[in-house]
């Protein structure tokens, strides 16, 4: 069975952040040990149940990924066996499959986002203004309509509880610089093309997805954090995609869904989900890593 962890404990490590889902260690020689907890969190608050065995999928998906795409964008990912990081005492079976030594980098401050398709806040926004991130898009789109080419659209890097806003390419320039921004934009559509067709061999629309990065001592940038997962993408299974609906989903969109049918402002504390939804999200998360990655969890 998959293990459960809502939140990691290891004595004697540095925890330096615990965010919506990873919590982060200080290792020495400038290393970090990451580790992918079951929480979940959707309108940028984490939910108060867990999906068991979300952590070790998003984890093994990123993995893959990370592995898949090296040679286009350099990633965090050092491959030291956990035996070698953990504190004594401490129970690998627990953290082999959810956690991952990496390089420490300096994060980019930006949420780097390619879409595909429109849907989610940026099919809002469309409606609104008929632009996303300063991006004037076709008149008459529908809801999941493929765009006429992959954007960039990136957000703000929201803190725990706090709303991520989509923001222009010129308000990334402002806040990193004109090189650096324009190397986040084109890694990351570089990434999303190369994996959108990928998947789409697979049967799976990638309608979108965010990515994080970081920079070394050198300014060599790194893709960082996750990468390509149910939670940081929308996975459409091809097969009964149609446009002017929301498509049904191997994310958590599911969860999202459902909690758009509740009276619930979005803020903190956020709901219980019922254990129906949890066991479908992690069905739904399983059969992504399945037919991704060719890979089955127990």
């Amino acid at each position: 069975m998959p293990t459960t962890l809502l939140q990691s404990n290891l004595p004697g490590l540095e925890l330096i952040h615990r965010g919506k889902v990873r919590d982060v260690y200080a290792l020495s020689d400038n290393r970090l040990l990451i580790v992918a907890s079951d929480r979940l969190s959707a309108f940028d608050v984490v939910l108060p149940d867990p999906i068991p065995g979300k952590g070790e999928m998003l984890t093994q998906m990123s993995n893959y990924w990370f592995g898949k795409t090296a040679h286009l964008v350099p990633n965090h990912l050092l491959h030291t066996p956990l035996s070698d990081v953990l504190p004594a005492g401490t129970d690998l079976k627990q953290y082999e499959k959810r956690a991952v030594v990496t390089r420490r980098l300096k994060p980019v401050p930006v949420e780097a986002i390619a879409r595909g398709y429109i849907i989610g806040s940026g099919w809002k926004d469309y409606q609104a203004t008929g632009s996303l991130c300063g991006i004037k898009l076709p008149a008459g789109l529908r809801q999941a309509e493929q765009l006429p080419e992959p954007i960039f659209t990136p957000s703000t890097k929201a803190a725990v509880g706090d709303h991520d806003e989509n923001v222009s390419f010129d308000a990334v320039v402002a806040a990193v610089g004109p090189d650096l921004a324009e190397q986040v934009r084109e890694a990351t559509l570089t990434i999303y093309k190369w994996a959108a067709a990928y998947a789409a061999e697979r049967g799976i629309i990638i309608a979108d997805t965010k990515l994080e990065f970081g920079t070394d001592e050198n300014g060599t940038l790194y893709v960082m954090d996750e990468m390509l997962t149910p939670d940081s993408s929308r996975f459409w299974p091809a097969d009964s995609y149609q446009v002017g609906i929301s498509p049904p989903s191997y994310d958590k969109q599911f969860v999202r869904d459902y909690l758009e049918t509740l009276d619930w402002n979005k803020q903190a504390p956020g709901p219980h989900v019922p254990g129906d939804v949890i066991a479908a999200t992690t069905a739904k998360y399983a059969e992504a890593l399945q037919r991704l990655a060719g890979i089955t969890l127990d």
